[in-house]
């Protein structure tokens, strides 16, 4: 079994869901995109994934979008994401899943990427626009490097497509829970209730639901109850987060400080 593996079985086990954030490499550098893996793994996330900055991310909302034009503005590349992987890698151990559109894989090289990514410390690759019909060579690829090939399902997947995508993925399997683009929402579909379900009927209990969160509130604790730990208003603190949660609040404040004086000059 994969570390990813591992990790999803030690949740089941200790019957809690997964914290599982996203950022994008080099939003707003490559320093912060370092020291929010770093505070991520040790505010307690079981999984990072992290994203290749892409000109083109048509499967994305606004805020990834935005994400992604901010890094490509200061020159990231996949390059620099596996290196800011592999110095985060010397002072955390969380699985990392590098998160990806095919092109920039495909121009860095496919058995390159596997082998550098491995090296990095990566233990996962998902690509969004890579179907499973047309990734046997990519999944060979990875499976050769003990790589987790990560897949996509949608509400909109068929029950016999979403059989053939629980044979071929590892790892987890990642619902997405509503068509269209990625963002915020504030309540977790019916359609997205559905689709886990039905993931789940097939024997796969890996998986996770791509949810978006705007909120503490949206989150679901232990036992799929809600959530409702919101910031004070007066001094932004939530009740019961550790040290390692506030340094993360102070990192996002800082790269949003370092995005607006961007914007001014």
């Amino acid at each position: 079994m994969s570390r990813i593996s591992d990790t999803f079985l030690a949740l089941k086990g200790s019957g809690r869901g997964g914290f599982i954030p996203f950022i994008t490499a080099g939003d707003p550098d490559l320093a912060t995109t370092e020291l929010l893996l770093i505070e991520l793994g040790a505010a307690g996330a079981d999984i990072i994934e992290l994203g290749v900055p892409f000109s083109d991310p048509v499967a994305d909302g606004e805020v990834i979008q935005r994400a992604s034009e901010r890094a490509l503005r200061n020159g990231v590349t996949l390059r620099d994401a596996l290196t800011c992987i592999a110095r985060a890698k010397q002072h955390i151990d969380v699985p990392i899943v590098l998160f990806s559109y095919f092109n920039p894989l495909l121009q860095f090289g496919e058995d390159r990427l596997a082998i550098e990514a491995k090296e990095a410390g990566v233990d996962a690759v998902l690509v969004t626009d890579l179907i499973p019909e047309e990734a046997q060579l990519w999944t060979d690829t990875l499976h050769q490097h003990h790589l987790d090939p990560i897949f996509l399902v949608a509400p909109t997947t068929s029950d016999q497509r979403l059989a053939r995508i629980a044979q071929q993925a590892r790892g987890f399997i990642y619902a997405i829970s509503r068509a269209g683009v990625t963002g915020p929402r504030s309540e977790m579909t019916h359609e997205a209730e559905a689709l886990v379900q039905r993931v789940r009927s097939g024997g796969v209990w890996r998986l996770d639901p791509g949810t978006g969160a705007r909120s503490l509130a949206f989150c679901r604790c232990r036992g799929g109850r809600q959530c409702n730990r919101e910031p004070n208003r007066e001094t932004g603190q939530v009740a019961g987060l550790g040290e390692s949660h506030r340094r993360v609040r102070t990192i996002i404040a800082r790269a949003k400080a370092i995005d607006n004086r961007k914007k001014r000059h």
